[in-house]
């Protein structure tokens, strides 16, 4: 098998992330994979597609005596849970090389299967419902679904996303996910023209809109809310979260002028007392949510919905799409 350490060490950003790993202080942790005959099941809780459990089966049976990628695995599990639920913490992992194929592309995963029992331990430790650490783990599945919508093939876009999930930083609460956080300056200057105290780096929650999980209807996110206005409290009873900041193309300003009356991303951002309209251009990132595909040349975007056809008449007429900040008092 390919030696994993000599292919990353290759290339300079990789051998710079191996070098940190190499310095991780602290004692070994274990960071066993599930057996081939249990995985199937673990998989299937994670909400992993299906598509992608034989592979994932295959993976761990062909490299679970594999030195470099057990200690590739040991290090970034090691990384993780020092200072568990520490926001902000943990080692990142960063896309591997394509010379690695399926191993490489699936490797995030298998660290993720491996800080599976700290997670769990420490959702209990916490007090965390099991329907909460369940909704939220499965995550894993459906952002391997949106890798595999949007390259075609298996794992993870962003696999420092995850990492959120299994380090405890971050809870799906219903329709929406809620992420401890600290305000930035944005969100933080409007939030003081509003005569509010908090300031940059006060503790917030940050609001995101998991894919694949049905429309935003307002009823859905007032309910996300309020269950965030219990949980925090609840389990994290020495922060004070009195603000939620959200940023997104959800909250650019321009969809109002066209989107029709009554449209749900419109009535998702009246849930916001203030929205800053950003400068940075978001137009690959909305076709990504909308259409699935970032690189759809514009001329070739569907105008199918109110939504698409939104998206596309705006940039064919010249326009962009931009990054809002929205925040509301919890």
């Amino acid at each position: 098998m390919t030696d994993v350490r000599e292919v990353l060490g290759a290339e300079p950003k990789l051998a710079e992330w191996l070098k940190g790993l190499e310095k991780l202080a602290g004692p070994v942790v274990r960071a066993e994979l599930p057996v081939a005959d249990d995985l199937p099941d673990v998989l299937l809780d994670l909400a992993v597609p299906h598509e992608d459990i034989n592979p994932l089966v295959a993976l761990v049976r062909a490299t679970a005596d594999d030195p470099g990628w057990g200690w590739l695995r040991e290090r970034c599990v090691r990384g993780m849970v020092r200072e568990m639920g520490a926001p902000g913490g943990g080692v990142r992992i960063p896309s591997l090389p394509e010379e690695l194929g399926e191993a490489g592309r699936y490797f995030p995963v298998t660290v993720f299967l491996a800080m599976l029992p700290y997670t769990r331990a420490h959702h209990r430790e916490l007090g965390i419902p099991g329907e909460v650490s369940r909704r939220t783990l499965a995550d894993l599945g459906r952002n391997l679904a949106v890798g595999r919508r949007t390259r075609g093939r298996g794992g993870l876009l962003v696999p420092n996303w995850i990492r959120l999930h299994f380090r405890g930083e971050l809870y799906q609460l219903g329709r929406l996910q809620f992420q401890r956080s600290r305000v930035q300056s944005r969100a933080a200057a409007s939030i003081a023209e509003a005569g509010r105290p908090e300031r940059v780096g006060d503790p917030c929650l940050s609001m995101h809109i998991p894919d694949f999980s049905g429309p935003i209807t307002r009823s859905a996110c007032e309910s996300s809310l309020a269950g965030a206005r219990a949980f925090f409290p609840r389990y994290y009873p020495d922060v004070d979260f009195s603000v939620a900041v959200c940023e997104s193309w959800l909250l650019d300003p321009h969809l109002r002028e066209h989107l029709p009356e009554g449209s749900r991303i419109v009535g998702f951002q009246d849930l916001f007392e203030q929205i800053v309209a950003g400068d940075e251009e978001y137009d690959q990132e909305t076709v990504r949510f909308v259409y699935g595909d970032p690189d759809i040349p514009v001329a070739d975007l569907t105008s199918r919905t109110s939504l698409e056809r939104a998206v596309s008449g705006h940039l064919r007429a010249g326009g962009h799409w931009y990054g809002g900040v929205g925040w509301l008092t919890l």
